[in-house]
């Protein structure tokens, strides 16, 4: 355990790792057929691979959620009046 505090974007960040973990999955199962000569999986198993890119850019809106708090934080820090 980190006894360090949950940030803004971290529950994001940690999802979407999750959903692209997902998608990478799916992808790998979709492409093993092909190389295994086997019959090639049904069109839904192509569009969950889709979710490596969702992973992404919901990993993605974390980081950028947690750089804007972290910038809110360093002009409250930098504010003399506040």
């Amino acid at each position: 355990m980190s006894s360090e505090t949950p940030r803004a974007g971290d529950l994001l960040v940690r999802t979407g790792a999750v959903v692209f973990l997902v998608g990478a999955v799916a992808t790998l199962a979709t492409v093993a057929p092909l190389f295994l000569g086997a019959d090639p999986l049904p069109p839904a198993a192509y569009f969950v691979c889709m979710l490596m890119g969702v992973g992404f850019v919901i990993s993605g809106a974390g980081v950028l959620r947690s750089i804007a708090e972290q910038r809110r934080e360093a002009r409250g820090a930098m504010d003399p009046a506040s």
